[in-house]
């Protein structure tokens, strides 16, 4: 009787160290991305209209180290978030480009205007090929995408005063050198 326990319990922690591995170990918050380290995928996204930029396509990644948020009107956790990037806009820290996801076009339009537009380019997503493409799970997600198009870190979740600074600008700044 104490053998089948034994072995349970072995079983248990061999699947269990290997879900912590998979996972990022002990942060749950942690999803790792395939595509860390490969090429943005290819996209040509339609621009919102009436903006002064056109949408995004792969192409306007290349050249400088950027960011990629993934963000919509109905997007609570996008809202918390917004501050941060409107403020990383005005002082002109990183380029970000949204993809704006499962929206209409008005919805993002008034958003945007009512909320500020921190945004060189966006693109529409309404089917989401791009959110597929990039396996985003949820808004808002950011890539940091480094000047060859290449996709370096993914953050799931609001951009933070203090996800800025201890995560994303050191890494910017790392990939500028």
């Amino acid at each position: 009787m104490v053998i089948p326990l034994i072995i349970v319990a072995a079983l248990l922690a061999v699947f269990g160290k290997r879900l912590a591995d998979v996972s990022g170990g002990d942060d749950p918050r942690v999803v790792p991305t395939v595509l860390l380290n490969t090429p943005f995928p290819a996209m040509d996204l339609a621009a919102l209209p009436g903006r002064e930029f056109g949408g995004l396509s792969t192409a306007d990644l290349k050249g400088q180290v950027s960011l990629v948020n993934v963000w919509g009107s109905w997007c609570v956790a996008c809202m918390v978030e917004h501050p941060t990037l409107v403020a990383l806009n005005r002082e002109k820290l990183v380029p970000i480009h949204g993809i704006a996801w499962r929206d209409k076009p008005e919805a993002s339009l008034a958003w945007l205007a009512k909320n500020g537009d921190p945004y060189a380019r966006v693109g529409q997503d309404p089917r989401s090929s791009a959110a597929i493409a990039l396996g985003v799970t949820g808004a808002p997600e950011t890539f940091v995408v480094d000047a060859e198009g290449v996709i370096r870190y993914k953050h799931i979740g609001p951009i933070t005063p203090e996800v800025w600074k201890t995560k994303l600008a050191p890494l910017i700044a790392q990939l500028r050198k």
